[in-house]
């Protein structure tokens, strides 16, 4: 799309009118800065399609996007009539696609402040490490547990992902495990709640390309059980304990008084 005659058409118009003195602007009066965000995620696999939208105003006539902190533009775009944001496709996910993006928008011949950067990942270019939970798979409120991933190949970074999770990818340092020939990182969870139940997968990188992952683990459902009902449950049970030895004692007690009793008649 970048390569193409009207997106070359268009960065040249969008230049010579906005980005003329971009690192010049006096900060009064430059429009705000946008949202920017990627349709499906952050996390694309290899080869998947992905789109990188960008949220201004309604009064934007123009959207950049940029890729690598870099001051050319990657990719430009005119809205639709009406509609405050734009997309920029990337029909392919691949290593060069990775890296972090940010926009800016056009409006009334000023030029926004650019966005916070956006991190697109590439996932699938290597093979899986494995995912496992210690000491299981299911585990009580309050209590804690590790999640420990673990490969053959060598991975200086390990990345834990929780599935629909609001929360941002976990990154930790490789160790090398030469009793068990692997390298691997160990992700401490905990006291868990029940928003901490789910399925995770984790992914491997290397320093040399820290924006290409590996392909995912298998999927890991950690399942978080309610501790109130768990200590109801014991509760119950120690109240019925209590209960048959009381009437144990009681009969007890009461067989011994009957000897007493027959003897007085």
């Amino acid at each position: 799309m970048a390569g193409s005659t009207t997106s070359r058409t268009l960065t040249v118009l969008l230049c010579l009118g906005l980005c003329q003195g971009w690192w010049d602007q006096v900060q009064a009066g430059i429009p705000p800065k946008p949202s920017i965000w990627a349709d499906p995620g952050p996390i694309i696999s290899k080869g998947s399609p992905a789109t990188i939208w960008c949220q201004g105003s309604l009064q934007a006539d123009g959207y950049i996007l940029y890729k690598d902190r870099g001051s050319e533009p990657w990719m430009t775009s005119i809205p639709e009539a009406s509609i405050e944001k734009t997309g920029f496709l990337i029909q392919s996910m691949s290593s060069q696609n990775a890296g972090p993006y940010q926009c800016a928008y056009s409006t009334g011949g000023s030029l926004s402040q650019l966005s916070e950067p956006l991190l697109l990942v590439v996932a699938g270019e290597h093979s899986a490490p494995s995912l496992s939970a210690h000491p299981g798979l299911v585990v009580a409120s309050g209590e804690n547990v590790s999640l420990l991933c673990s490969s053959q190949s060598t991975w200086d970074t390990f990345h834990l992902l929780k599935e629909r999770g609001a929360e941002p990818p976990q990154h930790r340092k490789s160790e090398w495990r030469s009793s068990e020939r692997r390298w691997q990182a160990v992700f401490p969870v905990g006291p868990v709640s029940s928003s901490q139940g789910g399925t995770y997968r984790c992914y491997g990188s290397s320093n040399s390309t820290p924006n290409v992952w590996s392909q995912s683990s298998d999927p890991l459902h950690l399942g978080v059980t309610d501790y109130t009902v768990g200590n109801l449950i014991h509760l119950g049970v120690s109240g019925l304990i209590l209960v048959v030895l009381g009437v144990l004692l009681f009969e007890a007690w009461h067989s011994r008084r009957r000897p007493h009793h027959a003897a007085s008649g």
